[in-house]
């Protein structure tokens, strides 16, 4: 008896589809699994979102709001701690962020996220009340919905929390450029300086040189030529700088005693 229920369903089964039918939903089938985007795979031309809510049933209607608007959401977290662990690793365009979450509550995580410069976030909450909205700016939300999620509230919403994050991007490198232009040209002057002082200390030596030089001739029948290969041999050898050397000489053979600018 089991034996004719068995090929009687198998005989069933086979008039509603033929093996060939069956194979091609399953090659479909295999397909549309293929096709659904893996957590953090882009699409090209889609701003990317990890929607952070607790409530699972509020954060299934956030996403699919948000992919029938043209966002894919790449991340979904059911706490503070997994926002900032999701945002940290998939760097989405923008993060909608509930308030109130456990373990850690989204204005901590969004304070984390924000000090990271990672993301823009936007943050959810069906409270309304100044003390929250504060804390929620201050944390570095860029923006504040208050449930329930409209399209007509969190879209634009969305929109600047982005466009502010691209603003104050370009204005952070545009200041960090600057300050690379100014220290380039800091480090340029200062190498400028350094050449300036070593010039005017080369020049001052040379004086002093030609003078204890002139002496050496006068005083004590060198030849020019002499003189100078005396001083340059001296201070070789006794490691006294030329300068130093040239000072020694003009003190005792000169009229006067040198000043000594050092």
């Amino acid at each position: 008896m089991a034996t004719t229920k068995k090929a009687e369903a198998q005989d069933t089964a086979d008039s509603v589809l033929t093996e060939e039918e069956l194979a091609a939903v399953a090659r479909e089938d295999g397909r549309a699994v293929q096709e659904k985007p893996a957590e953090g795979e882009r699409k090209p031309g889609k701003p990317t979102v990890v929607v952070a809510e607790d409530e699972s049933v509020n954060r299934m209607d956030l996403v699919a709001m948000l992919e029938d608007n043209g966002y894919q959401v790449i991340g979904e977290a059911a706490n503070g701690e997994e926002a900032i662990e999701l945002t940290r690793k998939l760097h989405p365009d923008v993060v909608c962020m509930d308030v109130k979450m456990p373990r850690m509550d989204g204005i901590a995580a969004a304070g984390t996220i924000c000090d990271e410069n990672i993301a823009p976030v936007v943050m959810l909450t069906a409270y309304s009340q100044p003390d929250l909205v504060k804390q929620a700016t201050g944390a570095g939300a860029m923006a504040y919905v208050t449930k329930p999620y409209e399209e007509s509230k969190l879209l634009p919403a969305l929109e600047v929390a982005m466009g502010r994050f691209a603003e104050i991007n370009d204005l952070l490198d545009s200041v960090e450029r600057s300050e690379g232009r100014l220290q380039e040209a800091q480090d340029e002057l200062k190498k400028t300086e350094e050449k300036l002082k070593k010039a005017e200390d080369t020049l001052e030596e040379r004086k002093f040189v030609d003078r204890a030089k002139g002496l050496l001739m006068d005083k004590a029948d060198f030849s020019e030529q002499g003189a100078f290969r005396w001083i340059q041999k001296a201070s070789m050898d006794q490691r006294i700088p030329k300068k130093r050397l040239a000072m020694a000489i003009i003190a005792k053979y000169g009229d006067e005693k040198p000043e000594d600018d050092e």
